[in-house]
């Protein structure tokens, strides 16, 4: 693999913009599914460079930001408990529940802990017998063949005092929900590069098809983001609508079969409620029965949670691409990273911050 310096090159990206704008003669609309991509696109200026005519907008694509209010408040609650140890990485602290945050919790006397990876949390519920360790499984299908290897192994272990609390969500659903809407507005598609290292491309063949717009697997770096605005404008300019593969060095279309495996063998797919957006078919991972005695929300009583939105709060709409976050009244005002309405604004992926960090003069 390259070094990621010729991945920042001005020079080239210099080049690649002028070269969109030789081929750009219509305006175009384009989404960034991840929120790596768009803070990339913020910290650089990339959206700048580009011909005026040329709209990014920003998708779903961070999975802090769209892991539904019910699994924060939720969390929140197994925190609380004496006999839970809660863990979970360190950007979901600070996403706000109804009422609180885990991070609130934390100061109010919970175990929660910060970790690097679940197998963190299974060791820790080997060295605490006496407590139940919870992980917070969140994430694309980045995360779930790590969280289905956790799983795994807790029952190959005959590990009881570990389970999960799932909120895993799926691209491709989310990709189609935008494009089905009736405030859709989308004319193509750079498709998150690190899902699609885990899971190939194969799925977003039938839905270029079906709604005849062009998707390019894109990598996160200056260069390969510029480079797939190209591919698309290039497709759109002619009129096509076909999948193709930008971060080729990284993602190949069958994908990871051995992490396929895994995420097969742990986990059915379910519908899954996506904050801001609401429910999306088939949209989500659930653990399967087998592994059921590891689903904290069998473990635990965890019914009859309800759950409000802040009405200031247009996440919804900034994830589904219809707003920018500095259209928010509430932006950079009672919405700030160290008082978050909602989840865009303290995630290290979230368009919110994104925004607050690098344009908040602007």
């Amino acid at each position: 693999m390259k070094f990621v310096d010729e991945y920042r090159y001005a020079q080239d990206a210099k080049n690649l913009a002028k070269g969109i704008a030789k081929i750009t003669t219509k305006p175009w609309t384009i989404m960034e599914i991840c929120g790596g991509q768009t803070h990339s696109i913020i910290r650089f200026g990339l959206d700048t460079l580009l011909p005026k005519g040329i709209e990014l907008v920003h998708g779903p694509g961070c999975p802090v930001c769209v892991t539904p209010l019910e699994s924060i408040d939720k969390a929140i609650v197994l925190a609380l408990r004496d006999d839970v140890i809660f863990c979970s990485f360190g950007d979901m602290l600070r996403v706000p529940g109804s009422e609180k945050d885990l991070l609130t919790v934390k100061a109010q006397g919970g175990d929660v802990r910060i970790v690097y990876s679940p197998a963190d949390a299974l060791k820790i519920a080997k060295e605490n017998p006496s407590k139940k360790v919870v992980f917070f499984a969140i994430g694309f299908e980045t995360t779930a063949p790590g969280n289905a290897w956790a799983a795994y192994q807790a029952r190959k272990e005959g590990i009881t005092n570990f389970s999960l609390l799932v909120s895993h969500v799926l691209v491709p659903p989310a990709m189609e929900a935008v494009l089905s809407s009736s405030l859709n507005r989308i004319q193509g598609f750079l498709a998150a590069g690190h899902v699609c290292t885990i899971m190939g491309y194969d799925e977003y063949f039938p839905l270029a098809k079906k709604y005849k717009v062009p998707i390019v697997v894109t990598g996160f770096e200056p260069i390969d983001i510029l480079q797939g605005v190209y591919m698309c404008v290039k497709q759109l300019e002619q009129g096509s609508c076909e999948v193709e593969n930008q971060y080729a060095r990284s993602v190949h279309e069958g994908g990871n079969k051995s992490a396929q495996e895994i995420i097969s063998k742990v986990f059915d797919v379910a519908v899954r409620k996506w904050r801001g957006i609401g429910e999306i078919p088939k949209s989500g991972l659930v653990l399967k029965e087998e592994f059921s005695a590891f689903d904290a929300e069998k473990i635990f009583p965890l019914e009859g949670i309800e759950t409000h939105e802040p009405k200031e709060c247009i996440s919804a709409l900034v994830l589904q691409g219809v707003k920018k976050p500095y259209e928010c009244e509430a932006f950079g005002k009672i919405c700030r990273p160290e008082h978050p309405l909602g989840a865009p604004m303290v995630s290290t992926e979230g368009a919110c911050s994104a925004y607050y960090r690098y344009r908040k003069q602007k």
